[in-house]
C-alpha cells in the first residue's frame, strides 16, 4: 500500500499534469450513510487514495453510498446495480476517466488484461489494487521494501514464480509490469481461493499477510491501515465496474422516476496554463 515514504517517478505528459494541478474534485452522491474515498496528490505526482481523511493533505475525492463487502460484492459480480442507475452511471463513468487519461495506467493495461484472463481475477479489481498500491507506478518501492506495481515483496513474489533471469536481479524482474502484474494476480488468486471467495479478507491478507487474517479469526486484522486499505480497494473496485448494465438499467427504468442530478470531475492545470477538465478527456 502506498505509505509517505514512497515517491514514485512519473511520465511527464498531459495526465500527470492534471494531476499535479491538485486537488481532486468529485460529485458528491448524497445518501444517508457513505464509503467515502479521499485522495491527494504528492510532489512527485503520483495520487494517494484512502478511505478516511488521514491528514490535512487529503481532499474528498468520491462519496459514495454505504458498501458491505459480504453483502454486495456477490451481487455486484452477479450483475446487479444500485437502485438509481443515472446516478451511479454518471459517478462510475467519471471516476473511470480519472483513470482512463492517465498514461501510466495505459501503458500497463494490455499486462492487467492478460493477467486477469490467465488469472481469473477481475481487471477491475486488479485495476483498483494497482492503484491504491502504487498509483500505476512500476517503479513504486515502500518503506518495507515491496516493488512494482502491485507492491510485491520479494519473498512473496518467489513463491509465485518470479525469479533473477540473466543478468536482471528479483527486483529489476518487479519492476517490468509483465512479470509484476501476473505474479500479483497469481497471489491474489491463491488468497481469494483460500479465503473461500471472500474478497475482503482476501484483500486484508494482500495487505497484512495471512497469518494476520488467520490469527484475528478469519476476520479482517484490527490494523487501522488494513482496514483502511480495505476499504479503500473495495470503493475504487465498486466504481470501475462495467458501466454497460448500469446503463441498461437505466434505460429500462428511465420512465420510473425523474433522475437526481450530477455534477463532474473537474481538475484544472496551474494559473497559466491551458485549462482542461477531465470529463472532456475520457478515452473512447
Amino acid at each position: 500500500m502506498p505509505d509517505s515514504a514512497r515517491l514514485p517517478s512519473l511520465d511527464r505528459s498531459l495526465g500527470h499534469r492534471l494531476l499535479a494541478a491538485g486537488l481532486l474534485c468529485l460529485a458528491l452522491v448524497t445518501g444517508a450513510a457513505h464509503a467515502d474515498l479521499w485522495a491527494f496528490v504528492d510532489a512527485r505526482g503520483v495520487t494517494h487514495f484512502a478511505a478516511e481523511k488521514l491528514d490535512e493533505r487529503y481532499a474528498l475525492f468520491f462519496r459514495g453510498p454505504s458498501f458491505d463487502s459480504e453483502r454486495d460484492i456477490g451481487a455486484q459480480q452477479a450483475g446487479a446495480v444500485d437502485a438509481d442507475p443515472r446516478t451511479t452511471l454518471a459517478a462510475r463513468s467519471r471516476v473511470q476517466s480519472y483513470f482512463d487519461i492517465l498514461p501510466a495506467y495505459k501503458s500497463v493495461r494490455p499486462h492487467l488484461k492478460r493477467a486477469a484472463e490467465r488469472s481469473g481475477v477481475d481487471y477491475a479489481l486488479l485495476k483498483a489494487v494497482i492503484a491504491t498500491e502504487s498509483g500505476f507506478d512500476v517503479h513504486a518501492v515502500s518503506a518495507k521494501g515491496a516493488l512494482g506495481l502491485m507492491q510485491l515483496m520479494p519473498a512473496t513474489a518467489e513463491r509465485f514464480g518470479v525469479t533473477a533471469v540473466g543478468t536482471r536481479t528479483l527486483a529489476q524482474q518487479l519492476h517490468d509490469p509483465a512479470v509484476n502484474v501476473p505474479a500479483g494476480a497469481r497471489y491474489l488468486r491463491h488468497l481469494l481461493d483460500l479465503f473461500d471467495g471472500r474478497l475482503d479478507l482476501a484483500l486484508a491478507a494482500y495487505n497484512a499477510g495471512e497469518g494476520a487474517v488467520r490469527r484475528a479469526g478469519q476476520q479482517i486484522p484490527p490494523f487501522k491501515e488494513t482496514q483502511n486499505y480495505v476499504k479503500t480497494v473495495l470503493a475504487l473496485y465498486r466504481q470501475l465496474q462495467p458501466l454497460a448494465p448500469v446503463a441498461a438499467a437505466w434505460v429500462a427504468g428511465a420512465d420510473q422516476a425523474p433522475a437526481e442530478r450530477s455534477s463532474r470531475i473537474r481538475m484544472t492545470l496551474p494559473a497559466g496554463s491551458a485549462r482542461e477538465s477531465i470529463d472532456e478527456k475520457r478515452e473512447q
